[in-house]
């Protein structure tokens, strides 16, 4: 994970402009319905209570206060993430977010079909294997070993293809079954983005599973957003700029990921995708 401070100048209210031509701005409601997933612990996870904590929460709440509206979350999955800020009808049309945060990668295939705001975030995708594994220092020191792949959008088949290798796919419904197959020694790793990685580890108690830190595929994470809405975006934007500016940002890191491997350190300044 590279935490960054946007450059983006910081003028006037959070909340200045008229929202959207259409009168659909985030701008143009007191309360924000803010997907997120709940599935990924030290990003958004629902705790036995019910409570949501973790990073993405925690930025929610952040940007939330910026902007001086009320916040409701909408439990969200990876499947659902664009279709709730779309038109799109099936399984999910009664469910409507105005924002999601929950591990979206910025594409122009996502970018077709909805808006981002920041990055707020960009990571990595990574490999995450057993705690005495230290033989492991790159990719190819996996190759014909056992990898947890995950059914539907697989990072994993995303690295095989990256470096062309071989290995043996352990499936799974999702990341809590492959953590199941890892304790039991079914698989030797686990490949996804660094934060999510960075979650799992920060979660086991005892040994911890060790980052192999060989940082492949650079991945921008935003704030999904309808698009058109180029006042709320900007508004956006503008509260993720003072979210590292003051700060905020490095410590929640720090609090969700510390201790895991993952460099919470490094400070970099991207440009925004752009509100249009």
């Amino acid at each position: 994970m590279r935490l960054f401070a946007a450059i983006v100048l910081v003028a006037g209210l959070l909340t200045a402009g008229c929202g959207s031509a259409g009168g659909d701005s985030i701008l143009d409601k007191d309360t924000l319905v803010v997907g997120v997933r709940t599935d990924l612990p030290s990003l958004g996870y629902k705790r036995p209570d019910g409570k949501l904590e973790g990073f993405d929460i925690d930025v929610a709440h952040y940007i939330a206060a910026k902007l001086e509206r009320r916040i409701r979350f909408l439990p969200v999955t990876a499947d659902e993430r664009i279709s709730v800020l779309t038109k799109e009808t099936g399984k999910t049309k009664k469910k409507k977010a105005d924002l999601v945060l929950g591990t979206l990668s910025v594409t122009p295939e996502r970018k077709d079909k909805i808006a981002f705001a920041g990055p707020y975030y960009n990571s990595y995708q990574d490999i995450m294997v057993q705690p005495g594994d230290t033989g492991v220092t790159k990719v190819r020191d996996l190759k014909g070993r056992k990898f947890c792949s995950l059914q539907g959008v697989d990072p994993t088949a995303r690295l095989l293809a990256l470096k062309g290798m071989t290995v043996q796919l352990v499936r799974a419904e999702n990341y809590d079954q492959c953590m199941e197959k890892f304790r039991a020694g079914d698989v030797a790793a686990i490949s996804t983005n660094d934060v999510i990685l960075a979650g799992l580890i920060k979660r086991e108690s005892g040994r911890k599973p060790r980052l192999v830190n060989v940082k492949i595929s650079e991945q921008n994470t935003g704030i999904g957003i309808r698009q058109g809405d180029l006042d709320g975006c900007e508004a956006l934007n503008r509260a993720i700029t003072q979210m590292y500016q003051d700060k905020t940002a490095s410590k929640l890191a720090t609090k969700w990921f510390g201790g895991t491997g993952l460099d919470t350190s490094i400070i970099e300044v991207p440009q925004f995708e752009g509100c249009d």
